[in-house]
């Protein structure tokens, strides 16, 4: 007994050596038919949830913060660092309770609402569409507005539109004009309600894709000349069938976009803390992360059967990690650290976001500020990037650049005798030639080496970026902003047309080639 155990052991240990040795070898080609990297896919997500909106983006004209109408100054120059390409609002569940009319005219005469999904909270509606579609032109951004369709009239919706994007008289131009703007917004994406199959209404699959006929067909003319992208409320992670009847029962010509929701959850019951966590916390959070990519590609499939061309996108317009909240704050917040955990996790979902590019053409990560797996933590002045946001800022140069599809078959990262794929990659050249390639490796406690064949890409110096720490729990704090910030990566050669590189267990990597 005690020989076929030892046996057994040094086996196990042989085979743990001959993986760390191994090579993973990925090929990248250089496809003229391959799509280009929409940039939307970096979009970003603002709900009227805990501290997003409320002392996060806004602190009020008459704050000692510095800021521009009532909106932070720092926020706003983070974000423009990150290229934020469009942001999404009012929600989420909160959409569906929003009357957009309470928010616009003198903030003083503006009517109260209860907040009832996100901690029965009053707000007074000082944040409304001319605040959020002005911050919108501060940021550089597209807006994406979410439709009321659960509480909300067909009337509600189109009038929203016509405020928003009518240059000539009507009386919702008038209105905008007597608010104080003369020029049309010009908003291009709109969702028609949001989680239709839960807070949005509970409604079926068949109910919804009637409502948003109805809500499509009024927001705009037979042609759609104002160009709208109207996007239907997708489903609940893998409900295909959602999906399915949406597409066949929605007319192209009327659809634009269709979500995805899906968050990365160990247990929605227990979902784990954001810091504390054990490596088989974080295994099990890898495990539901990394379920996007067979999310993307059976829904695609099944779009694909009824619009062979691609002519309606995917939009996974909100997606993330989901623990429970930070001890000491109020549970309705969602108020959440962000750790190395989450950098590796944004990595690997945004590099299945560019290889399927084709059909995902926008993506939008929860949430912005303050809540759930933020780019920005505030603490009353106080602001910190999160190791969310530094790997957004990394992987910026894919966007709007063409990709480049690489092909390569994982290592694996093992815990507890199950396996997940321990390397992730993507890669794309921009319109000045310059090829980035983006690694991560999962693997909590080892390194892995990887060996590109670049010969075919016809470039030569390459200089690289790399994210990570000492522990997968690291996070920046207010006290140490910095513990976690992106900085050189040495650790490949060129040998003859080939890169060798190592990348250390839990680390996001960027290379860039000229």
């Amino acid at each position: 007994m005690k020989k076929n155990f030892l046996f057994l052991f040094v086996a196990a240990c042989l085979q743990t050596i001959s993986a760390q040795n191994q090579t993973t070898l990925i090929a990248i080609k250089n496809d003229d038919k391959a799509p280009v990297i929409d940039k939307n896919i970096y979009g970003h997500f603002a709900e009227h949830l805990g501290r997003c909106i409320y002392g996060g983006f806004f602190v009020g004209d008459t704050s000692k913060i510095p800021n521009t109408n009532g909106v932070r100054n720092d926020i706003i120059a983070a974000l423009k660092e990150l290229k934020i390409p469009n942001l999404r609002w009012p929600g989420g569940c909160f959409a569906d309770t929003y009357h957009w009319k309470d928010g616009i005219g003198p903030k003083e005469q503006r009517p109260t609402i209860v907040n009832k999904w996100w901690g029965g909270v009053t707000e007074d509606n000082s944040f409304g569409t001319h605040d959020f579609l002005n911050m919108c032109e501060l940021l550089g951004a597209e807006p994406y507005l979410s439709g009321n369709v659960g509480s909300g009239t067909v009337q509600e919706l189109a009038d929203w539109v016509q405020y928003t994007n009518f240059g000539g008289k009507s009386p919702m131009s008038d209105l905008r004009q007597k608010n104080g703007r003369k020029d049309p917004w010009k908003v291009k994406f709109w969702g028609i309600g949001n989680e239709a199959w839960g807070c949005g209404g509970n409604m079926t699959a068949e109910y919804y894709a009637g409502e948003y006929r109805k809500f499509a067909t009024f927001m705009s003319d037979w042609e759609n000349t104002g160009g709208l992208t109207r996007i239907a409320s997708g489903s609940n992670s893998s409900d295909y069938n959602w999906t399915e009847v949406l597409m066949k029962n929605i007319p192209k010509n009327m659809l634009g976009g269709l979500g995805v929701h899906h968050y990365a959850v160990i247990n929605w019951n227990k979902k784990g803390d954001g810091v504390d966590f054990s490596e088989e916390g974080y295994f099990k959070t890898m495990k539901s992360a990394l379920k996007m990519e067979e999310l993307v590609t059976r829904h695609s499939a099944i779009m694909d059967k009824y619009d062979p061309e691609k002519k309606v996108a995917m939009m996974v317009d909100e997606w993330g990690a989901w623990y429970d909240v930070e001890k000491g704050t109020n549970p309705g917040f969602l108020y959440q650290q962000n750790t190395m955990r989450d950098a590796v996790l944004a990595g690997a979902t945004l590099n299945i976001f560019n290889n399927h590019a084709d059909r995902v053409r926008m993506a939008n990560l929860a949430q912005c500020v303050n809540v759930l797996q933020a780019v920005i933590l505030t603490n009353k002045a106080k602001m910190i990037m999160t190791p969310t946001y530094h790997v957004m800022k990394m992987y910026a140069v894919h966007q709007d650049a063409k990709l480049l599809p690489v092909s390569f078959e994982s290592p694996s990262y093992t815990f507890n005798g199950e396996t997940l794929p321990a390397v992730s990659a993507s890669a794309s050249k921009d319109k000045n030639g310059v090829v980035h390639i983006s690694l991560v490796n999962i693997d909590a406690k080892n390194k892995n080496k990887i060996e590109i064949d670049i010969k075919d890409l016809g470039i030569k110096n390459f200089t690289g970026t790399i994210i990570t720490s000492t522990k997968l729990q690291d996070y920046n704090s207010f006290d140490t902003p910095n513990k976690i910030i992106p900085i050189a990566f040495k650790g490949f050669e060129n040998k003859k047309g080939k890169l060798e590189i190592i990348v250390p267990p839990f680390s996001v990597v960027v290379l860039e080639g000229k």
